[in-house]
């Protein structure tokens, strides 16, 4: 079965967020996905409230890479965020364009298309999370925590996505509130 393709390092391509921001995400979402023993490409199926299947790819993991992405929190967190981006641009009509203030209960904003006229208009918000390996109890659970984390920006009165990246198996799992 053919399965509609997704690379890890076109993010960049993708995203209204910065080359470089782009490229180390990417970077450590490789890092997860090679790290969990997958051969590229690799089937990423995505399930709740969007559904469906990619074929995902990643880049070569050079020695520089994998020495740039040691901190296994911090690379799965931004690893995750380059997958929930490409699914979530694939999946809908929104990019991620502006990342959020600390303890404000989302990561980012994503928006239909930037516009000159509204710069600051924001469509939904979206709060992600990453594990390298999880039980389907543990993806549950990490689910839970992010919908109620992000009802701390429940004022700002706009549709919001949590997304759990799941790496070992991969998996992708969408709930929108």
């Amino acid at each position: 079965m053919n399965y509609q393709k997704i690379q890890v390092f076109v993010l960049q391509q993708k995203s209204y967020l910065s080359k470089a921001r782009c490229e180390g995400f990417a970077e450590a979402a490789s890092v997860c996905l090679a790290n969990s023993e997958h051969q590229a490409p690799v089937l990423l199926t995505v399930e709740g409230d969007l559904q469906a299947q990619f074929e995902l790819e990643w880049q070569e993991i050079t020695e520089e890479i994998n020495n740039s992405n040691q901190n296994t929190q911090r690379t799965v967190e931004e690893g995750a965020y380059c997958v929930a981006m490409l699914v979530v641009e694939e999946l809908t009509e929104f990019k991620a364009f502006k990342q959020s203030q600390t303890h404000s209960g989302v990561d980012y904003f994503l928006r239909k298309t930037i516009t000159e006229d509204k710069k600051d208009f924001i469509e939904i918000r979206m709060e992600v999370s990453g594990i390298l390996k999880g039980t389907p109890a543990q993806i549950e659970q990490r689910m839970k925590e992010k919908v109620q984390q992000s009802k701390q920006s429940d004022h700002l009165d706009m549709p919001a996505l949590i997304v759990v990246v799941e790496f070992s198996r991969p998996l992708v799992k969408i709930i929108k509130r």
